[in-house]
């Protein structure tokens, strides 16, 4: 078992999205919105707690090959990462096929403060970079508090976490980019290159192939990616919650 420790940034944002539901059936559109209420008290609370830890002390060495290779070939969807390094900082860990969890993705580490793989890989510390790769799930992004929608890569994105993470929607997965401050969060976006799959760091992502469930205002850049999505993905999502809430009306 692991050891009990506070919840990080990346860990918060992750439970925030499963509280907010998976909104893959029409009859759990009323629970849905009942789990969104009770979110946002929660999610304070423990955003209190991981505040009050510091970092860890241990200082890991770059990443060994053969751990980097067990990523290089993971075999479900592409996983994004921005290279050896970040800033200065080098690539530490990174997850793969081994102990795999399909609800929390895999990810890549940067920097001094990793403890493990997984979710809880950054420990109490707030790590410079961490790049999680998930398979979308169709959510609100409600629960993620203040936020705003941007454009990276010609693919939508929330930045949220008070401008220190961002979330890109690409393919059929989400990548969210955790760090420090914006500078490094959109540095770093602007960097993501497949780990395990041919693709460079320029030019556009792959659009995404389902809605994003955005939230908040979107400005004209956001607006024409959303309608540019393949196969009218928004235009259909937002006909299938128009039925829902006819037959289960508020």
């Amino acid at each position: 078992m692991y050891p009990v420790q506070p919840l990080t940034r990346p860990e918060v944002a992750v439970w925030r999205k499963r509280t907010a539901g998976i909104m893959t059936a029409v009859g759990e559109t009323n629970t849905i919105r009942r789990r969104r209420r009770r979110t946002p008290i929660a999610a304070c609370a423990l955003l209190l707690v991981a505040a009050t830890c510091g970092c860890g002390a241990t200082h890991p060495t770059p990443i060994a090959a053969r751990e980097l290779a067990e990523a290089q070939t993971f075999p479900y969807y592409r996983v994004y990462w921005v290279g050896r390094s970040f800033r200065g900082r080098p690539l530490v860990a990174a997850d793969g096929q081994k102990g795999y969890i399909n609800s929390v993705g895999d990810s890549v580490y940067y920097g001094d403060c990793v403890h493990g793989k997984g979710i809880f890989g950054g420990g109490s510390c707030i790590l410079p970079l961490q790049v999680t790769t998930v398979v979308y799930r169709l959510h609100s992004n409600a629960p993620l508090g203040r936020q705003r929608n941007i454009v990276v890569r010609g693919v939508p994105a929330t930045v949220y976490d008070e401008g220190r993470s961002i979330e890109l929607y690409t393919g059929r997965v989400a990548v969210d980019v955790f760090s420090d401050n914006y500078a490094h969060a959109i540095a770093a976006a602007q960097r993501l290159l497949p780990l395990n799959a041919p693709g460079s760091a320029g030019g556009a992502l792959p659009p995404p192939v389902y809605c994003p469930g955005l939230s908040g205002p979107q400005g004209a850049d956001v607006r024409r990616a959303m309608q540019s999505l393949p196969r009218h993905v928004c235009e259909r999502a937002s006909a299938a919650l128009a039925y829902a809430a006819s037959l289960f009306p508020s």
